[in-house]
């Protein structure tokens, strides 16, 4: 681990592109301000370890879970349109 000291608004570098900067001071709480291009995620450790248990979590398969999902059904083909009914009057009956 690399220990370095800094002040109030005295930055350090990681790699090429992060930029950590010493927002403020109060006490014994340190505010960081982090600048990093967006495809570098940046958390708290205690957010980061989150995420990471979930992601296990899902990524773990429940045997009982993985039988109960069926596959998806294959498509019914179209059915042949039918002709329209008749509007008109109907024919009456001949009764015996």
């Amino acid at each position: 681990m690399l220990v370095l000291s800094r002040h109030r608004d005295e930055s350090i570098m990681i790699g090429d592109d992060v930029v950590v900067t010493i927002v403020d001071i109060r006490g014994d709480k340190v505010r960081l301000g982090i600048e990093a291009p967006q495809s570098i995620p940046v958390h708290r450790q205690e957010v980061y370890e989150a995420i990471q248990r979930e992601n296990r979590r899902a990524s773990e398969t429940d045997s009982e879970t993985t039988r109960a999902v069926r596959p998806p059904q294959e498509e019914r083909p179209a059915r042949e349109p039918r002709m329209p009914r008749s509007t008109g009057p109907r024919p009456h009956r001949n009764e015996p």
